[in-house]
């Protein structure tokens, strides 16, 4: 039976809490395995000083990650080079993966619009801050790409409160009505903001809903990496399944059930609304030291290799903080320029506007350093 044929109420899991195999470990090279250790390594310790940045005021608003590295890795690792992801605006692990520079993460957030360039051959759409919109984009490009007689799947993130939107549901039944080659991938790590998991919907699971639209979902342990992983390259094969004898829809909604051990974003309090035994009892389910244990258990990995990839990690995350600091800050009126592909009238009003204004206040009003 495939994995996506589960009952959508059972969750998936390779790995328990402790790192013990209680699964099928999916068909992955030594190095491979390492390899994602390290991008979730990568991850935690990027994600520790880019809230410290924030916190120093040398970055805008920043929301952590921590928590999540499992399950950004883990998908992202089951795409193919030639497909395509669709980040919302917490994926900063899973577009690493993917060939996106973390200078360019850190750049977004430092509020320029370079952060949002990929670079040429990397198939990832800039990140989408609105709640689910980016559910439609995936959906229109999949649909545009299946119409071109393509074999690509389209993988989207978003987050439990983003099945709450109109647009997660136009997306998904869109999807379902015209199978598409779409991968719904919703990151529910219990709290969308301040509002709970329960405040979402009264169905036992996020992934039954994918009945509705026509296709299969299942639920995932989104702290496991390796069920991840074998959950969405599962998916991910379907998506660009041409057996006649497949009677399944293309698309697949994945709910990976996870926690955000930080907050919403660096302008959030989560002491507000949720109490420390919960943050604590997460936490043990931690997908770092679960990959670890395994790798060691294993023989993939020993204290020396421990050891050198945090050394790599650091200095990774350090060239990546000085690349990001030294690129010049854009000036003010180029927000005006990266609103559409061209300048409409309207922008260009606002724009002169602006200009007016700094003109009046001066330069040192509009200070961005």
């Amino acid at each position: 039976m495939s994995v996506l044929q589960r009952d959508p109420r059972e969750q998936v899991r390779v790995l328990d809490e402790d790192g013990t195999v209680v699964g099928d470990v999916p068909d992955l090279d030594d190095e491979t395995l390492v390899s994602m250790y390290r991008e979730m390594k990568l991850a935690r310790h990027f994600d520790a000083r880019a809230v410290s940045l924030q916190r120093q005021g040398r970055m805008g608003t920043y929301p952590p990650l921590s928590g999540q590295e499992g399950a950004q890795v883990g998908s992202a690792y089951a795409l193919d080079e030639a497909d395509w992801l669709f980040p919302s605006y917490r994926e900063h692990a899973a577009l690493h993966v993917r060939g996106f520079p973390l200078d360019r993460v850190l750049l977004y957030w430092m509020g320029s619009e370079r952060g949002n360039q990929a670079p040429e051959g990397v198939n990832t759409f800039p990140a989408a801050v609105p709640i689910a919109t980016q559910t439609l984009h995936a959906v229109g490009a999949s649909w545009a790409s299946k119409l071109k007689d393509e074999r690509k799947a389209f993988l989207v993130y978003f987050g439990d409160g983003g099945t709450s939107e109109g647009d997660t549901h136009e997306a998904m039944n869109f999807a379902g009505v015209f199978d598409t080659p779409t991968v719904f991938f919703c990151n529910n790590n219990q709290w969308a903001i301040s509002v709970p998991r329960e405040r979402q919907t009264a169905s036992e699971t996020l992934a039954q809903k994918a009945h509705a639209y026509g296709f299969q979902g299942v639920q995932v342990d989104g702290m496991d990496p390796l069920a991840t992983y074998q959950v969405t390259r599962a998916a991910v094969e379907k998506a660009k399944s041409e057996d006649p004898e497949n009677e399944e829809l293309r698309p697949t909604l994945i709910e990976a059930v996870q926690y955000r051990f930080g907050a919403h974003t660096t302008a959030d309090d989560p002491t507000v609304y949720r109490d420390n035994d919960e943050v604590e009892k997460w936490k043990r389910k931690d997908p770092i030291p679960r990959l670890e244990t395994f790798l060691r258990d294993t023989g993939r990995l020993d204290d020396a290799d421990v050891e050198r990839i945090e050394r790599e990690v650091q200095e990774v995350v350090a060239d990546a903080i000085t690349t990001a600091e030294s690129t010049p800050r854009p000036d003010p009126t180029e927000m005006f320029d990266s609103v559409y592909a061209d300048r409409t009238p309207d922008i260009d009003a606002q724009r002169e506007s602006f200009t007016d204004l700094r003109e009046r206040l001066g330069d040192d009003a509009f200070h961005n350093e």
